[in-house]
């Protein structure tokens, strides 16, 4: 069974995340999404809120299945039994920052990571962006799933 961890705080879910999971599907018996927790970090919305955003995107979609985990990515892969980590890049300095990630992972774990590049029209989005667009009162639907109302 071919199974990939998506990996990230997805604070929240954008259409690019979204994207990145829809284009692997074919690639993966299974994937997770997993949300990292970090009692460090201050998020925009609560894990609950989160995994709820998620799960209700790909409810009809039984390949992907949403958990939450504390800890090394590599660690989850292990005890999940996934072969692959699943990433998105959307720029030039994206891949330098998750080529760094990747190659510790591979030392420590022989897990490779899967890269697939954004759609062009999705490429500009990020959770910061949508959290800043938020915020602010913009409109911020246009640029998450239909699942991610607040």
């Amino acid at each position: 069974m071919r199974k990939a961890i998506f990996p990230g705080s997805f604070d929240p879910i954008t259409l690019g995340h979204y994207d990145i999971i829809k284009r692997s599907l074919p690639l993966f018996d299974e994937i997770i999404v997993a949300i990292g927790v970090n009692a460090e970090k201050k998020y925009m919305f609560s894990l609950e809120q989160r995994l709820d955003f998620i799960q209700k995107a790909f409810t009809d979609e039984p390949k992907v299945r949403v958990i939450t985990y504390e800890g090394l990515t590599v660690s989850l892969c292990k005890k999940e039994k996934a072969g692959f980590i699943l990433r998105g890049l959307r720029n030039p300095a994206d891949f330098e920052f998750e080529k760094a990630i990747a190659h510790t992972n591979r030392k420590l774990s022989k897990i490779e990571t899967v890269f697939l590049l954004t759609a062009a029209n999705t490429s500009y989005i990020s959770s910061s962006i949508v959290r800043d667009v938020i915020r602010n009162g913009g409109d911020y639907t246009v640029l998450v799933p239909d699942s991610v109302r607040v």
